[in-house]
């Protein structure tokens, strides 16, 4: 332990062991966000102002057309609507082929529509709006202030390596869940840690204290109830003085420039498995997942939005469950949020295909032990995980 800056910490917690129900894994956006430009002249849009006319919810269809190398179509249809005998509205998937796309709009402009009306109404159904204008507000500017905390490189100062890295990434986890934090506050935590890492002078006897004061930072930002600084300090086996944790606390504000603003990953996954209609072993799987990329400190190279997309495409890939028509166009919807390459959505795949396949044999094995609980159906124990061949032959 003397190698990563570690003291021989009290005992932290029994991962098998869940004490009460989590809160919703989403609270707040406003922490997510950068800052806006609040005083700006707003165009009134007078049609908005007359009465509008309910209409029922409209589900996905795929159009599939064989005149056309734009491939699938998705759109509204109204036939996809039967009433019931008590009048009320109901649902069903319609699967179309048409002969052309005679009177109706390119892909690239039905597109954008129908996923404007699909996060929308996720976000919803996430309870993270309050008034649904400014749903599609809200999501372009996660889009838009993700890029600017990405990281070009994954080179570290020369006294530290990517293990004393995972080992410390994966001590906090374990705090984490001590804490019962919220867990955007660990995502947060950890981002927080790659720029300090990167950005402030840290010498390896104070890796520790760097962690502890990046997650109480992030606590900050998101936690309505804060541990004490003696609790922190006696996790830490009061290796370090509250003294000590508050002079890091200020001086790695001043690095940062009081920049703490991260929209992370886990934003993305919950919104497009919401669009793409996944099931809800499929989200745990893809967060199973996507905790795991926190350890790989080649993750840091790509954004939030990549992350989610790789960790979803990997789980839908282990499970196998079998699709619906409305369930993969709403899935192609989806996929058209991801924002880079196909190879580099490949690459974080085969990143966190090795990764699941080799986490139960790590000793940085937190979020394996984290994941393997009833409550979160036990997505780390699959199967399918530990075939790594497997898995990257089914990616490719």
């Amino acid at each position: 332990m003397a190698k990563t800056g570690f003291c021989d910490s009290k005992p932290l917690l029994d991962l098998h062991k869940k004490a009460d129900e989590r809160r919703a894994p989403l609270r707040t956006w406003s922490n997510a966000c950068g800052p806006i430009e609040r005083w700006q002249p707003v165009e009134v849009d007078e049609s908005r102002m007359a009465p509008v006319k309910m209409e029922p919810e409209r589900r996905w269809e795929r159009r599939l057309s064989v005149q056309t190398s734009e491939g699938i179509l998705m759109g509204f249809h109204e036939d996809s609507f039967t009433h019931s005998a008590d009048g009320c509205v109901e649902e069903e998937p319609v699967l179309l082929y048409p002969h052309g796309l005679q009177g109706l709009p390119s892909l690239q402009a039905l597109v954008p529509s129908l996923l404007r009306h699909e996060v929308e109404t996720a976000l919803e159904k996430l309870d993270l709006i309050w008034d649904r204008a400014y749903a599609w507000d809200m999501f372009l500017d996660m889009a838009r202030t993700q890029t600017r905390n990405s990281f070009p490189t994954t080179d570290l100062p020369r006294h530290f390596t990517d293990l004393t890295r995972s080992v410390l990434v994966d001590w906090l986890i374990q705090v984490h869940e001590l804490m019962h934090f919220q867990e955007e506050t660990l995502y947060l935590a950890i981002h927080l840690v790659n720029r300090s890492l990167r950005e402030v002078k840290i010498t390896t006897v104070n890796l520790q204290l760097l962690g502890m004061v990046c997650l109480f930072l992030a606590a900050k930002m998101e936690e309505c109830l804060l541990p004490e600084v003696s609790g922190l300090c006696y996790l830490m086996d009061h290796t370090y003085t509250k003294h000590q944790l508050l002079r890091m606390e200020r001086k790695v504000l001043l690095g940062l420039k009081f920049d703490l603003s991260y929209c992370p990953p886990l934003h993305f996954l919950l919104l497009l498995a919401s669009v793409a209609r996944c099931s809800a072993k499929a989200v745990w799987m893809a967060r199973y997942l996507l905790e795991l990329s926190l350890l790989e400190g080649q993750c840091v190279l790509f954004l939030p939005v990549q992350l989610a997309g790789a960790a979803l495409c990997v789980s839908r890939q282990v499970l196998q469950e079998p699709s619906t028509p409305g369930g993969e166009a709403a899935w192609c919807l989806a996929y058209s949020v991801h924002v880079g390459s196909e190879t580099a959505l490949l690459r974080i795949m085969h990143i966190l295909a090795n990764a699941a396949a080799k986490a139960h044999t790590r000793e940085t094995c937190a979020s394996f032990i984290k994941f393997s609980s009833p409550e979160t159906m036990q997505v780390s124990r699959h199967a399918g995980l530990k075939n790594a061949a497997g898995l990257l032959g089914v990616c490719t």
